[in-house]
């Protein structure tokens, strides 16, 4: 079996994930009324579980949407999943685990009081993982020019939702010039994210990272340096306003995601990057590296 092969759970049934498991009613499907988290694993350790759990409540919250899962019989089920994953692909290395939870289904209608009950659908999958290549090359970005980011007024982007149509449409732009990801600019004209990655620069030895306020995700990567890698790393970091303009004063880019970590950027469009062993993004990534190892042995318990 091939490694792509995606594990399932639709509320507790193991399925492979191209087998149909949601009915055609679900709101998650009809309208994105739904939440949802990924994590992955080192040394097969799903890593920062309680972080992203507690994203996932307050995207919830946001929705006003009721959990009828709680974090232990969830944790059973995702093993269950990797389990099963495990058997069916032989895949033995880093996992990305995702967990999906919709409204649930009912009569066609906005009005969230037809829905039924919540569903929950996990899919276990190998952690992507970028080439050599374009690890010493670096990511080159493109700057979306005709969408903007959801204001925060509207949809805030510090939900985890279901409603990625804004993030399709900017990265399909960036991707027709040739580009790796895309950069969203707000409506104030101010850098926000990458369309499923945070973004930060480093000027002058300073790691600057947009405020959460721009209208970004507040990724659980991108907390973790501002709280307690940068520091380890001895870098200072802070949060800033962006804007293209200030690329030409940059030094370097990387983006911060769950399932790349700190990946070093190039070029943005024509704005050049320095990248390399040296760099400040460097000692990121290698105290990333020495954070995730700590957490992995401290963290047995939550072996997949």
């Amino acid at each position: 079996m091939p490694v792509t092969f995606i594990q399932a759970n639709t509320n507790g049934r193991l399925h492979g994930a191209h087998e149909p498991s949601i009915a055609p009613l679900n709101r998650g499907f009809l309208y994105g009324d739904a939440i949802y988290e990924v994590w992955r694993t080192y040394r097969g350790v799903i890593f920062a579980w309680e972080e992203h759990w507690r994203r996932l409540l307050r995207s919830a919250a946001a929705l006003h949407l009721e959990l009828p899962f709680k974090p232990e019989p969830m944790l059973t089920e995702i093993r269950r999943t990797v389990a099963a994953f495990r058997e069916t692909s032989r895949f033995a290395g880093e996992l990305y685990i995702r967990l999906q939870i919709t409204r649930g289904s009912g009569a066609i209608g906005l009005d969230p009081a037809l829905a039924d009950r919540p569903d929950f659908v996990l899919l276990v999958q190998p952690c992507p993982d970028l080439s050599v290549e374009k690890w010493t090359a670096g990511l080159r970005l493109s700057v979306a020019t005709s969408v903007r980011r959801n204001p925060v007024e509207s949809l805030s982007p510090a939900w985890k939702t279901g409603n990625y149509l804004n993030n399709v449409l900017a990265l399909r732009e960036a991707r027709t010039r040739g580009a790796d990801e895309v950069v969203i600019l707000n409506l104030a004209g101010e850098i926000t994210e990458a369309a499923v990655s945070n973004i930060g620069f480093v000027r002058d030895g300073v790691v600057v990272t947009p405020p959460v306020s721009a209208g970004i995700l507040g990724g659980i990567t991108r907390a973790l340096l501002l709280e307690k890698i940068a520091t380890m790393a001895g870098v200072t970091m802070r949060e800033e306003t962006i804007r293209p303009g200030d690329f030409a004063t940059m030094d370097e880019c990387f983006l911060l995601s769950t399932t790349k970590d700190v990946t070093p950027v190039a070029a943005i469009d024509e704005a050049r990057f320095k990248i390399g062993p040296e760099t400040a993004t460097m000692r990121l990534k290698a105290a990333f590296a020495d954070y995730v190892r700590a957490y992995a042995a401290d963290h047995a318990e939550l072996k997949a």
